[in-house]
Parts: C-alpha cells; sequence; structure tokens
C-alpha cells in the first residue's frame, strides 16, 4: 500500500514592505512522504516571497511536468513557476520556457554551491529565470516551526525575511544567484 501525504495547515500571516503586500492566508500543504520538514517549510518560505491571491500550490513532487507553486492567469497561462531545490541543468532549460518568470529557490548548505557551479554558466541567455540560495542551513533551522497546526508570522524588509511563530523567530537570508 502507497504511504499518504501528510497534510499540514497553516495561517500565514504575510508582511512585505518592500512590495507593499499585507495579508493573510490559510494554506492547506500536503507533504510528500518522500519530502522532509526542510523543503516543505522551504516551499512555505517560497509561497511567502512570492505571495498573492492566485499563487498556489501544485502536486509538486508527485508530478515531473509541474512545479512546487504555480500562478496562473484567467486564461491558465502561467504567469510564474516556482521550484524549490537543485533542479537538473536540462529540467531549467525546458521549464524557462514553459512561464513568462520562472523563480528557483535552492537550499543545500553543502550541495547547493557545487550544484550552482554546475549549472550557473549555462543559464544567462535566460531572462525570465531567477534563482536564490537559502543562505546557511536556514532551512533546517525553519524545521523548528513545523506544527500540523502552524501559525505563521513572516516580516520582510530590507532584504530581511523574520519566520516565527510567536514563540520562536528565525532570521533568513536569501542571496540572488541569477
Amino acid at each position: 500500500m502507497a504511504l499518504k501525504a501528510t497534510v499540514f495547515k497553516c495561517h500565514l500571516q504575510v508582511a512585505d514592505i518592500e512590495r507593499h503586500y499585507y495579508h493573510d492566508h490559510h494554506l492547506t500543504i500536503a507533504r510528500h512522504p518522500s519530502e522532509n520538514d526542510a523543503r516543505m517549510m522551504v516551499r512555505i518560505l517560497a509561497f511567502t516571497l512570492n505571495a498573492s491571491e492566485s499563487l498556489t500550490f501544485t502536486k509538486g513532487l508527485s508530478t515531473d511536468h509541474e512545479p512546487d507553486l504555480w500562478q496562473k492567469d484567467l486564461t491558465d497561462r502561467i504567469e510564474k513557476w516556482i521550484e524549490v531545490g537543485l533542479p537538473s541543468l536540462d529540467r531549467l532549460k525546458k521549464i524557462a520556457h514553459k512561464a513568462d518568470q520562472v523563480f528557483i529557490y535552492a537550499y543545500g548548505a553543502r550541495t547547493a554551491p557545487e550544484w550552482w557551479k554546475d549549472v550557473g554558466t549555462h543559464l544567462s541567455r535566460y531572462p525570465n529565470l531567477k534563482i536564490f540560495l537559502i543562505g546557511d542551513g536556514k532551512e533546517e533551522e525553519l524545521t523548528q516551526l513545523v506544527d500540523r497546526s502552524m501559525k505563521l508570522q513572516v516580516n520582510i524588509q530590507d532584504e530581511d525575511i523574520w519566520i516565527g511563530n510567536g514563540e520562536t523567530e528565525i532570521l533568513v537570508s536569501i542571496q540572488t544567484l541569477l
């Protein structure tokens, strides 16, 4: 019998001073059996940094032809394609043609720099592709906030991202690679 996804509920309060975006989101997040808490929290972080009324989680890991998150317009055109992790160069080239904007949130203190050395020099011809690196292994620190029913507050100002749950507050830095 196949393992089922674990469902998490998240009440997310976003205060993004850079974009002048202030909104509460009530998210339902399905964590695939092969996904760990760190990756799920990076997905929530990616949602937060791109939050809008039309941004949605997809089937993610269980579907190769979909990103982790996307934003579509009313005609079903993909405006934003958002992935977390370290996609292969072939996948990056393929998805760069599928959406108006493509955002990759790379993480992994040991693996991400090596991945970037391998793929970084090949991507300059894709102007719609933006790649960000979650710094200093913060994805592991974010797992402190995981709960089946989360209440998270996020404040974004001057490139500082503060994520907290009322008890624990974590400063996350993101480096723009491309």
